[in-house]
């Protein structure tokens, strides 16, 4: 991986991604060291993000390195109209990696082919967002003990939601199976089912949530995402579609975990945190290790 960019999860290998994963590992049990001590990392966020903003930001720290960066675009020479590129240019003289989350579609890929430094995507758009794919599954494999053969549940946004299109992928090279939990306005865009069709892979598709949670392995819950509509009125029309309850999970399996990329708005009620089958919080920590551990193969310093 060093000097690679990472704009998509389908830019890594299966052994590629279990060495992020192996690495990740070894960081959580000795998260201090000074691996990146020369390092400048700039986190260039046109798009509001807090865990992943701020878990780079610490996955840094923690490795001794320095970050520069903004957290919303308002602030700098973009909302005076300078161009992506002429950012991506500019950052790059100051820093050995760049961090960057954006709202359009295709945007990582697009600065990654003018970076003269890595890329790390941080989320672009609907499309894709691979470190919070690879933090999903060390916490899958954590709570699993493997990746192979589970059975997958995606819940809500699964038409505008960058973090289940980048899992179904990433898992689909583990033999996942997949169950849709979706309204019909937000069902999983047809170029994913047909890549699991390419790859003979079963999925389910339901409307109901209740409807087979015994089978799942992992319930991956999504908000709906109110800034990815156009319309307000098809928003408040799907946003509290679904609410897991601690009651909806007494048939499920004991070594069952729910994840959440978070934020979560509604669609976990607190009455779930308390159970041993919530995991989304410990989910948001793993991001920091996994983070840790792209960085520094990145940069080829591990």
């Amino acid at each position: 991986m060093k000097n690679k960019s990472l704009v998509a999860i389908n830019d890594l290998s299966k052994e590629e991604i279990i060495k992020i994963l192996d690495l990740a590992e070894e960081f959580e049990k000795n998260p201090i060291q000074d691996i990146l001590s020369k390092t400048v990392v700039a986190t260039l966020f046109f798009e509001p993000s807090t865990r992943t903003r701020l878990s780079f930001e610490s996955a840094v720290s923690r490795l001794g390195g320095r970050v520069i960066g903004f957290s919303e675009a308002a602030s700098t020479s973009v909302s005076k109209g300078e161009s992506l590129k002429d950012t991506i240019l500019t950052v790059a003289n100051y820093s050995d990696l760049i961090v960057m989350r954006h709202p359009i579609e295709g945007s990582a890929r697009y600065a990654s082919e003018v970076s003269p430094v890595p890329i790390i995507n941080a989320g672009d758009g609907a499309n894709q967002h691979p470190t919070q794919t690879l933090l999903d599954l060390y916490s899958i494999r954590k709570t699993q003990g493997t990746l192979q053969d589970l059975n997958i549940f995606l819940v809500g946004d699964l038409k505008y939601g960058r973090t289940v299109h980048s899992l179904m992928m990433a898992m689909s090279q583990f033999g996942a199976t997949f169950t849709f939990v979706s309204p019909n306005e937000l069902k999983m865009p047809n170029e994913y089912k047909m890549f699991l069709d390419s790859q003979g892979l079963k999925y389910y598709e339901q409307i109901d949530l209740n409807e087979n949670l015994d089978k799942a392995d992992i319930i991956y819950m999504t908000r709906v995402q109110r800034e990815r509509f156009s319309d307000p009125l098809e928003y408040e029309k799907v946003k509290n579609v679904y609410v897991l309850r601690n009651k909806m999970l007494g048939n499920t399996k004991p070594t069952m975990r729910v994840l959440h990329p978070l934020p979560r708005v509604n669609e976990i009620h607190t009455d779930v945190d308390t159970s041993p089958k919530a995991y989304y919080f410990p989910q948001a920590l793993n991001g920091v290790y996994t983070r840790m551990s792209i960085m520094s193969q990145i940069l080829g310093l591990l």
